[in-house]
């Protein structure tokens, strides 16, 4: 790890190694390649920065792949990888082993902390509108607008609706809808059979559609396809 200030993973666009499943030893070679995730964050806690290292190698790309998917923007999901790892590193302890794997901890942070940052720079841009309109601004574009109002709010009912539903149809919506992940990457994520994915995933949907139902009515729920 080369020299700064404060530790942590530099910010890097190269992918690093691909993520291991559940809270396994790393594939490959290396002095640190039969030391679990659960192991090198324990190791954090004695402020081990090579352990910090061996984590962001094992999983920086799919946190950056997660942060990029939300935020459609490589600066800003950057930002929100380096401050997850940061947060790792300054307090390990937040991570409970008896919850979950590492790499399932590390991704829904991820997807946190991405949401938060699209949402402050929406507020910045809001707060940085033109003063002018363009010229050819007009009710040609009204319906688009309105479309897009629409899904906006939509898509406020179903986080809110997420909020509601058990950690684990949670991280498996999450990370399907929200990161982009298919079924067996959830399942190799997550540590968990594929089978327990799709179940979980299938129960998930069923009570969000019955969750929002009260909320967007049926027209509502026809907008948001088969997707939910």
């Amino acid at each position: 790890m080369t020299a700064r200030s404060t530790p942590g993973p530099a910010r890097t666009r190269t992918a690093p190694a691909a993520p291991v499943d559940g809270d396994g030893p790393a594939r490959g070679a290396g002095p640190d390649a039969d030391v679990t995730d659960a192991d090198l964050v324990d190791r954090l806690a004695a402020r081990d920065t090579s352990a910090l290292d061996v984590l962001y190698a094992r999983h920086g790309r799919a946190a950056f792949s997660l942060a990029r998917r939300v935020c459609a923007d490589e600066s800003l999901a950057e930002d929100v990888v380096q401050e997850v790892f940061l947060v790792l590193w300054r307090d390990p302890g937040r991570f409970d082993r008896t919850r979950g794997t590492v790499v399932s901890w590390l991704l829904t942070l991820v997807h946190h902390k991405a949401v938060d940052a699209v949402r402050r720079e929406a507020t910045r841009r809001r707060h940085h509108v033109p003063t002018e309109e363009p010229a050819d601004a007009g009710t040609a574009v009204q319906p688009s607008a309105d479309r897009a109002a629409l899904g906006s709010v939509i898509a406020e009912h179903v986080r809110a609706a997420l909020r509601h539903l058990p950690t684990e149809q949670r991280q498996a919506l999450g990370l399907a809808y929200y990161g982009g992940y298919t079924q067996r990457e959830v399942a190799s994520i997550t540590g968990v059979p594929i089978g327990t994915v799709k179940s979980r995933m299938f129960t998930g949907v069923a009570k969000l559609r019955v969750l929002l139902a009260p909320v967007l009515g049926t027209s509502g729920l026809e907008l948001l396809g088969d997707t939910w």
